[in-house]
């Protein structure tokens, strides 16, 4: 039921960013690290038709898996890496746990311990029929390789957003062995792609993608390894990032932290500082080159 103008507190609630994680798995691939991504179904009700990595909201049980059976490192340890004090322990271990189960159910392929091609295989069949992802790791003796995720970014969607909105946390790892396969409810397409290229194929309108994508692509695109990219996220807390939305002209435009008109000056990531909305594609200030500027954090 939707939340009625005479009910603050609904709408209130409506607008409060849901919880949720994304995991971006990389490769190594001669020209660089390719990154998995997933084209969501084109009725979804976010990003609908785009390429985004996997992910998807928190949900309770993610938070209930803390001991060593279910996990290859503490729930203090993994809440110290995100860098929030605002959420507690189980919550942020929660976070890592959602990364991974969304990502397994949406593409088949599952960071756990001693898990052969054929166990991944048997666990995906099972989780199909209607098996609890937990009652799934406990009865085939899985433990998660939280341990794997580096945390990366968080992004959270602006206020007077149109769409739901999220407060999501992004994550980076190197990818299992295994073939990566879309669903065919929530997805419809699993792509391997090199940063670079996946922007100039958007860039061409050849696929869709939102802005927290775009500028993580874009990122990305300046290590030459998964090694790089792990190191950086290894070596930093992650960026906070809250577009700010303004007008530009007739159309709208986000600025991130660092920009004259974001309320944080301090810079959180390379890129450009502004994203323009013109015509169905968002767009640097400098055109497509734009993504590579030479600006660090």
């Amino acid at each position: 039921m939707n939340p009625t103008p005479n009910d603050p507190e609904a709408v209130a609630a409506a607008r409060t960013p849901r919880a949720a994680s994304t995991l971006i798995l990389l490769r190594d691939a001669e020209q660089g690290p390719q990154v998995l991504m997933l084209k969501r179904h084109g009725l979804s009700e976010v990003h609908a038709g785009a390429f985004v990595f996997p992910g998807g909201k928190l949900d309770a049980p993610d938070a209930q898996l803390q001991d060593t059976h279910h996990l290859d490192e503490s729930a203090q340890a993994l809440h110290a890496r995100l860098g929030e004090s605002d959420i507690d322990t189980a919550t942020a271990a929660g976070l890592y746990v959602a990364a991974l189960r969304e990502t397994f159910e949406e593409s088949g392929l599952l960071l756990a311990e001693n898990l052969t091609i054929a166990r991944a295989e048997e666990a995906q069949a099972r989780l199909a029929s209607g098996l609890a992802f937990n009652t799934l790791l406990a009865e085939m003796g899985l433990r998660l390789r939280v341990g794997a995720l580096a945390p990366w970014s968080r992004w959270v969607t602006p206020p007077d957003s149109p769409n739901k909105r999220f407060d999501t946390r992004f994550f980076v790892a190197r990818a299992p062995e295994g073939l990566a396969r879309h669903d065919e409810r929530e997805t419809t397409e699993a792509r391997w792609v090199l940063p670079r290229p996946a922007l100039e194929s958007y860039w061409q309108g050849e696929i869709a993608l939102a802005p927290p994508q775009i500028m993580t692509l874009a990122h990305l695109a300046r290590h030459g390894s998964v090694e790089s990219v792990l190191s950086e996220a290894r070596g930093r807390l992650p960026a906070l990032i809250q577009p700010h939305v303004f007008r530009d002209g007739e159309g709208r435009a986000m600025c991130y932290p660092g920009d004259e008109l974001h309320p944080v000056r301090a810079r959180a990531m390379p890129g450009p500082l502004r994203l323009f909305t013109r015509g169905h594609r968002f767009e640097p200030e400098n055109g497509f080159e734009g993504f590579f500027s030479a600006c660090a954090p």
